[in-house]
């Protein structure tokens, strides 16, 4: 009976598309943010964004990204000062490895881990060479399958504007 109640999950609501394999070839869009939407990456001024130092080592981790896995390449992105979106591209189901090894469902797969991956190695750096404790992603992130050219169009045009917005 115990044991029963440790795998128990909270009743959360599922930020991926049911079903599908986010191991597979295909492009992402994706949103991460920080902990409680707290302003801590940076600034907008006159409709532009200006990143701080921490904007800048996550900037930075981000970039970093393609060069920890095969076959994964990045597409526009835009780090605000409380979240940052971004397009992940998966070329293939071979990707190789990662730089943090993460448990995941198959399902759940690469996109997954590389996101995890990132925010571990950013929060990691930012909280040790930066001595700022408190920077904390919030638990998980939203991400959305982009199937068609249109929408990917559409997307990069929403992350460019962002900080109009």
């Amino acid at each position: 009976m115990i044991l029963k109640n440790i795998y128990k999950k909270k009743n959360r609501k599922l930020n991926r598309l049911k079903n599908y394999d986010h191991s597979q070839k295909g492009s992402y869009f994706v949103t991460i943010c920080i902990k409680n939407r707290e302003e801590i990456l940076g600034e907008i001024e006159n409709n532009k964004l200006i990143l701080n130092r921490y904007g800048k080592t996550v900037n930075n981790f981000w970039l970093e990204i393609p060069n920890h896995y095969k076959n994964v390449q990045l597409d526009e992105f835009i780090i605000m000062p409380n979240h940052m979106h971004g397009i992940v591209i998966i070329d293939n189901n071979n990707v190789g490895t990662e730089q943090c090894s993460v448990p995941t469902m198959k399902r759940y797969g690469l996109l997954s881990k590389i996101i995890k991956s990132f925010k571990e190695m950013s929060v990691k750096l930012i909280k040790k060479g930066f001595n700022k404790r408190d920077f904390v992603w919030q638990r998980s992130f939203y991400d959305s399958v982009i199937r068609t050219k249109e929408s990917l169009i559409n997307i990069r045009r929403y992350i460019i504007n962002n900080p109009k917005m």
